[in-house]
C-alpha cells in the first residue's frame, strides 16, 4: 500500500479490515438451518443473553438468518457473550503478526463499546456493524467521527488524529511501499486539518468532518467498500 493509500485507508476507519477479520475468524460464516435453530436456543445459554432477534432487526439492517449467523460466530468465539478488549486485541494480533495492532485495536474497541463498561454486547457489535456496512454516508462518518474522537467530547484535536494515525501506522506500516518514514503520521495529520478545520481554530467539529469527507471523491469511493459484504 502506497503512502498516499495510507490517509484513505485511515479515513476509511480500516473497517473494511475489520470485516475480514471476523471472517477469518469464523464470526460471520454462512449457517445451516439446523445452526439457525441451534442458535435460537442457545440464546438462553450464555451470562449475556442479547435482546431478541426480533428488537435487534428492527433496529439494525440486518435480516434475521443474518443477525442468527453473527450471534453463533459471536458465541463461538465470546461464550459468556461479552467481548472484552483483550480479546480485539488477541484477534488483531494474530491478523497483524508482523505488525503492532494492539493500539489500534484498543480504538476500535472503545469506539463499540459506547457504554464504557470495558465489555461489547452482541447488541452493540451488530448495531455498529449495522452502520459501518449498510448506513447512509452520513452515519459511516459519524461513526468514524466517534473513532477518532478519542475523549468523546465532540472534537477531534491534532493530538487524537495522530494517536490513531500512528496506531494504523503501527499496524500496516511494514507493508507499506516505500517504507513509512517516522514523521509520515504527523505529516498526514497536517493535511488532514488544513482539509478540516475551516475556521482554523486547531480541532474538526463532526460538521467539518462530515462536509469535508462529502466533498472528497476518494473518500466517498472508499465508503462504498463497506457494503456488500456479507
Amino acid at each position: 500500500m502506497g503512502i498516499q493509500g495510507m490517509e484513505l485507508f485511515a479515513v476509511g476507519v480500516v473497517i473494511i479490515l475489520f470485516v475480514v477479520v471476523l471472517k477469518q475468524f469464523g464470526i460471520m460464516e454462512p449457517m445451516s438451518m439446523e445452526d439457525v435453530i441451534d442458535s435460537d436456543l442457545e440464546l438462553s445459554a450464555v451470562r449475556h443473553q442479547p435482546e431478541g432477534l426480533e428488537q435487534l432487526q428492527a433496529q439494525t439492517k440486518f435480516t434475521r438468518k443474518e443477525l442468527q449467523s453473527l450471534y453463533r460466530g459471536f458465541k463461538n468465539e465470546c461464550p459468556s457473550g461479552l467481548v472484552d478488549e483483550e480479546t480485539f486485541k488477541s484477534i488483531y494480533s494474530q491478523f497483524f503478526p508482523q505488525g503492532d495492532a494492539t493500539t489500534y485495536a484498543h480504538f476500535l474497541f472503545n469506539a463499540f463499546d459506547m457504554d464504557r463498561n470495558g465489555s461489547i454486547r452482541f447488541e452493540d457489535f451488530v448495531i455498529g456493524l449495522s452502520v459501518l456496512l449498510r448506513g447512509s454516508v452520513t452515519e459511516k462518518l459519524n461513526w468514524a467521527f466517534n473513532l477518532y474522537d478519542i475523549n468523546k467530547d465532540g472534537y477531534i484535536t491534532k493530538e487524537e488524529m495522530l494517536a490513531i494515525m500512528k496506531s494504523i501506522y503501527d499496524m500496516m506500516g511494514r507493508y507499506t511501499f516505500p517504507s513509512v518514514r517516522d514523521d509520515a503520521p504527523r505529516e498526514h495529520v497536517e493535511k488532514f486539518f488544513q482539509k478540516m478545520d475551516k475556521n482554523r481554530d486547531g480541532v474538526v467539529t463532526i460538521d467539518e468532518f462530515i462536509e469535508t469527507c462529502k466533498k472528497d471523491a476518494d473518500i466517498m469511493s472508499s465508503m462504498q467498500l463497506f457494503e456488500n459484504v456479507i
